[in-house]
């Protein structure tokens, strides 16, 4: 683990008296710039530790540390500065994340001191991410392993999801990825606590009792408190109990929870899964797509278009509801029509809502109910 600490000043002397006060005790390096320093970082790196001025010429204190925390987040952050005013301090907290902020002159004892506090906090900082990169993926790998014994169907869709995501995040920053790729991993787990045979037709798309329903409706909050109880996975938790959450604030969990209130991360979590999900029913991509456009309030526009265009999808067209359209009857509905009318039974009851394309399963529901209770007709589709 490292120990090296980087200090820049634009000043020589203060350089040359740093090296002096401090030599044999630490594992010293210097630079007189912010330029310099990055390219220090990257080519030396890691430093446990950046003690950076705040006055210097190209790239300021402030900016350099505000770099480093994009570059080297684990590198602990000291200002030194002789502009001890109020607007400096809150810009070095705000922007640089600082450690301490320290004035000069700085007595040698108290920048070792400083120091001495800044190597403990890195080595607390590295031993964290080791117990998390270690002993916390081999618990989400044990989850998987479960799932994917369990349930190999959901478990290879969890991987499709993956997979998506990991492009999807080499243009669009969702926060720290960790959280987001343990719980695309895991945010079916829930359906391990659901019978075989409820899970088979809901798979099936054949119609679920009310307590059925009920269960299906649940399997996010059953996968969250799964997850919560294990340390560290607070976060990923809340991605996968907000999963199913549409971003007008309709869907589950029922609570006021809405738009950027619900978690980033369950808002990618959503537009991604759906996709998939609406592809492994055998949906077309275009179709798909126009799927996920015309679900009204179901999701954050700004992150379904970034994820369309991570996959080269054209940008959002005429609105579909808009479109052309016919009249025909229920029994000569056709995989891949899209409907431009809810499907309704003669009681009222909405059987698929307007905007939906039929596959498979939504085609074998309509004529269930066609034969059971009868439907409304004539139903529009677009042309």
């Amino acid at each position: 683990m490292s120990s090296k600490i980087l200090c820049v000043d634009d000043d020589a002397r203060i350089l040359t008296a740093l090296r002096r006060s401090l030599q044999g005790r630490f594992d010293l390096e210097t630079c007189s710039g912010g330029q310099e320093a990055l390219a220090l970082v990257a080519r030396q790196g890691p430093y446990a530790v950046v003690v950076a001025d705040m006055r210097m010429p190209g790239m300021d204190g402030v900016q350099l540390l505000a770099r480093l925390r994009q570059e080297a987040p684990d590198t602990v952050r000291i200002m030194l500065t002789g502009n001890a005013d109020q607007q400096t301090a809150v810009d070095a907290v705000n922007q640089g994340h600082v450690f301490r902020f320290l004035t000069k002159p700085c007595p040698p004892e108290d920048l070792a001191l400083a120091l001495t506090a800044a190597l403990r906090e890195y080595r607390l900082t590295r031993a964290e991410r080791e117990l998390l990169e270690h002993t916390l993926s081999g618990s989400v790998k044990v989850l998987g392993d479960i799932l994917a014994l369990q349930d190999p169907t959901t478990f290879g869709q969890c991987q499709i999801v993956r997979e998506r995501l990991r492009k999807f995040l080499r243009s669009f920053v969702a926060g720290p990825a960790w959280p987001l790729e343990i719980a695309v991993m895991l945010y079916r787990i829930g359906l391990i606590t659901i019978p075989p045979a409820v899970l088979h037709k809901a798979r099936n798309g054949e119609t679920l009792s009310g307590p059925e329903q009920d269960l299906m409706d649940e399997v996010p909050e059953l996968g969250a408190r799964l997850l919560q109880n294990i340390p560290r996975l607070e976060s990923v938790a809340e991605i996968v109990r907000y999963q199913s959450k549409h971003f007008d604030g309709t869907g589950h969990p029922r609570d006021q929870v809405a738009g950027e209130e619900i978690p980033l991360g369950a808002r990618v979590l959503k537009v991604l899964a759906d996709w998939v999900e609406l592809e492994s029913r055998g949906l077309p991509r275009a179709l798909a797509v126009e799927e996920l456009r015309i679900r009204a309030g179901w999701y954050d526009p700004r992150v379904r278009e970034a994820a369309l265009a991570a996959f080269d999808v054209p940008a959002f067209g005429p609105d579909l509801a808009q479109r052309p359209g016919r009249m025909i009857k229920a029994n000569e509905l056709q995989l891949g029509q899209m409907l431009l009318t809810n499907v309704e039974t003669l009681d009222g009851m909405m059987i698929i809502a307007a905007g939906n394309v039929i596959y498979d399963t939504v085609l074998q529901k309509i004529r269930n109910f066609a034969t059971l209770s009868g439907l409304k007709e004539p139903i529009r589709i677009a042309e």
